[in-house]
């Protein structure tokens, strides 16, 4: 039998509303030397009839079907799986322009140097529909574990690359809360080079419904998430025993609900001189998050972030700026919307000038 030289990995859970497209993007590709390893995780709509028809079209479409157990389980079913020379990922719900694999496989070809690979992407909504402004990946070159939240070395997942046997070398996926892909990718920088392409090779569907665009409550979980990867990697660094994540504690977050209840949860992971930079980080994330996502903080976020505020670490002068422009334009925004009790639970008094100000420019 002969391999192929990309295997794709797409995990499936009740997509049957965008599935069909999305494979057909793959099944459009100029480059053709692929295998589709599709895993559906539990799917109670029709996904399974449109991962079977795909099936019995082409041969190059494998379907595993598993109980429900979450897109790490999924993802790393379907790595197991893989015996191509590299991995590429796709969701159930994006869309590959046609010479997505050409350009990636030949990138990755001339530079053996280079683990994992990324594009740019034009986001989308649920109907299609272009959504602008949103960030796009930078160098994953600049990635820092120790700035203030860490600055993660950023690929967009449904659009990774990467070889398949450095995948497995570091261990594949691991139960990090809505952060399983920067937290393999902190652990791919540390034997090899990551890179974004210049150019967009994808359409990336951000909706309500999805892990990333969802509530605050996901919002939370994320931040708290791509903290603890940030922490996994300076421990590493140190030869430090990085923290345990547990299968179920994307769930065990959810229930929490609150930010100080979900890092409560969490603190048993922390070392003590590690719990003021990590609420901080966590809190500052999720201002990041909030200003791109479909969702507002609450006045219980401002107040944590505030409290973390008060008992921030030291850190350099740029980037006690940054964690002030973070706020500060929060507070603008929730100011602007009506929230003003949020935001001045949110921002320090000396800020508020600044903060009133910018509320009115926009």
């Amino acid at each position: 039998m002969t391999l192929a030289q990309v295997d794709i990995l797409i995990p499936v859970f009740n997509a049957e509303f965008t599935l069909e497209a999305s494979l057909q993007s793959v099944a459009s590709q100029s480059f053709t030397d692929f295998r589709v390893i599709l895993v559906n995780d539990g799917s109670s709509d029709g996904s399974a009839e449109i991962l079977n028809r795909w099936k019995a079209r082409d041969s190059r479409f494998v379907v595993v079907d598993q109980a429900n157990g979450g897109i790490v389980s999924a993802l790393n079913t379907a790595l197991a799986m893989a015996n191509a020379k590299y991995v590429a990922r796709m969701d159930a719900d994006d869309i590959c322009l046609p010479d997505r694999l050409a350009l990636q496989f030949a990138y990755l070809e001339q530079h053996p140097n280079c683990v994992a690979l990324g594009c740019g992407v034009e986001h989308i909504d649920e109907f299609d529909s272009p959504i602008n402004g949103l960030p796009q990946p930078g160098d994953p070159g600049f990635a820092d574990p120790h700035w203030v939240p860490v600055r993660e070395p950023y690929i967009v997942h449904p659009f990774l690359m990467a070889r398949t046997a450095m995948v497995r070398e570091v261990g594949g996926y691991r139960g990090v809360p809505h952060s399983e892909d920067s937290d393999l990718y902190w652990r791919l920088r540390e034997v090899g080079t990551l890179h974004n392409l210049p150019v967009v090779l994808g359409r990336y569907r951000f909706h309500t419904s999805s892990i990333s665009g969802g509530s605050v409550i996901n919002g939370r979980i994320m931040a708290i998430g791509s903290q603890l990867g940030g922490l996994a990697a300076r421990r590493r660094a140190r030869g430090e025993a990085e923290p345990v994540f547990a299968q179920n504690l994307v769930g065990i977050l959810g229930k929490a609900k609150t930010l100080t209840a979900m890092c409560a949860i969490v603190e048993d992971m922390l070392q003590p001189h590690e719990i003021k930079n990590f609420y901080l980080s966590v809190g500052i994330k999720l201002l990041e998050l909030s200003s791109y996502r479909p969702y507002e903080i609450e006045i219980s976020d401002c107040a944590f972030i505030r409290a973390a505020l008060r008992n921030r670490p030291s850190m350099s002068l740029l980037n006690a700026r940054e964690i002030r422009w973070y706020v500060s334009e929060t507070t603008a925004r929730l100011i602007r919307s009506g929230k003003v009790k949020a935001a001045m639970a949110l921002a320090p008094v000396v800020l508020w000038p600044r903060c009133v100000v910018k509320s009115l420019w926009r």
